[in-house]
């Protein structure tokens, strides 16, 4: 329950990103404490033994709508290569792929919870707290190359049935 209760502030802090203005301190506040609620509401199931499906559901709804609301501000202004356009663009391609087969595997909507898909997570979230550091051009690559394994990764695990 507790788990939840943290999985659906990540949904709340997601609104409010929607709402602020980019970059600015409201901003970074929502999307580090959504990028927190993240971290901790599937330890915390863990350790109260509240795991549950819907949990899982759930955290994974509100990963994107955290993904959506955050891509929805910072894109716009975000000077974003054509080339790693394309490769999320084919990177979102395996991963509707991947949503389809599972239906057509598992009867059901699946999520697969990997290491290279939280490690996917991390790099996506750590990204636009490295601009000021590394060139998005640089990062990004990195990035993309480790959601590219990630995705194909998750693909695999769903054709062979391999789902938890």
């Amino acid at each position: 329950m507790l788990a939840n209760v943290i999985t659906g502030c990540r949904i709340l802090f997601s609104a409010i990103i929607f709402l602020v203005p980019v970059f600015s301190p409201v901003f970074y506040g929502c999307y580090l404490a959504a990028g927190c609620t993240d971290m901790i509401d599937g330890t915390i199931a863990r350790k109260l033994g509240t795991e549950s499906e819907f949990g899982s559901k759930f955290d994974t709804i509100a990963d994107i709508v955290f993904v959506v609301a955050a891509a929805y501000k910072m894109f716009p202004v975000m000077e974003i290569p054509k080339g790693i356009w394309i490769w999320i663009g084919v990177i979102a391609l395996i991963k509707i792929i991947n949503i389809i087969s599972g239906f057509v595997v598992e009867k059901q909507f699946v999520s697969v919870h990997t290491v290279a898909n939280k490690i996917t997570g991390l790099l996506v979230f750590l990204l636009p707290l490295t601009m000021a550091v590394v060139e998005l051009r640089y990062s990004a690559l990195v990035v993309c190359m480790v959601a590219t394994f990630a995705a194909i990764q998750e693909g695999h695990v769903i054709r062979i049935g391999k789902v938890e």
